[in-house]
């Protein structure tokens, strides 16, 4: 497809955001499984969203078909569902509540501080750390291994599981103040362009 079509295709139309959706509409039905202990089945949910989660940036890649729309819906997707999985999975008890509310209160204080830069500098711009894509990694692994263990409880997947929690809580807690590290360097800088506003160049990715 080249670009000219790229640019008339409907973003909601488009094979990259059509993938985002699906992730977002496996939620419910994930939440379900793990609310029933369908755990094999939960997991099979779990393992088709993480396919769409990265099958979704390679066929923007490959057909051009990057939207504005889809550079927020897509980590929306992904906080969106590691968040519920978290607090699902801290009900059945199956994830230290510990956890789930350091990873809820860096992604609020995150959500935060963007907002308020934006507000009082016109930013828009936030680009991934290192320390926030192990970040998601980890969470995702530690989602993956949770479930995993309610369906064998194998040596590796025990020490695995608790492995990718002590890693999610450690990650969340450097990301964190390296996000607000970041955040104290940017309010003291001005916007890039002259005109105030700020770069309208979005840049949200996987690790936020």
């Amino acid at each position: 497809m080249n670009d000219a079509a790229s640019k008339r295709l409907s973003p909601f139309r488009s094979a990259p955001n059509l993938l985002t959706l699906l992730r977002i509409c496996l939620a419910p039905f994930l939440v379900a499984a793990i609310l029933d202990d369908h755990y094999a089945l939960s997991f099979g949910l779990f393992v088709a969203a993480g396919l769409t989660d990265a099958l979704d940036g390679a066929v923007a890649r490959l057909l051009k078909q990057r939207t504005v729309l889809g550079e927020y819906l897509d980590p929306v997707a992904d906080k969106l569902l590691l968040s519920t999985l978290f607090l699902v999975l801290m009900h059945k008890g199956l994830i230290p509540a510990r956890v789930t509310a350091l990873v809820f209160g860096r992604d609020v204080g995150i959500l935060v501080v963007s907002a308020i830069l934006y507000a009082a500098a016109g930013r828009r711009e936030f680009k991934p750390s290192i320390f926030g894509k192990a970040n998601t990694l980890a969470q995702v692994t530690a989602v993956a291994v949770v479930l995993l263990h309610q369906l064998s409880a194998a040596p590796w997947i025990v020490f695995s599981r608790t492995l990718a929690l002590d890693a999610t809580m450690a990650l969340t807690a450097a990301s964190g103040l390296h996000y607000a590290w970041i955040a104290s360097r940017r309010a003291s800088t001005p916007p890039t362009n002259g005109n105030g506003n700020g770069t309208r160049q979005t840049e949200i990715g996987k690790g936020g």
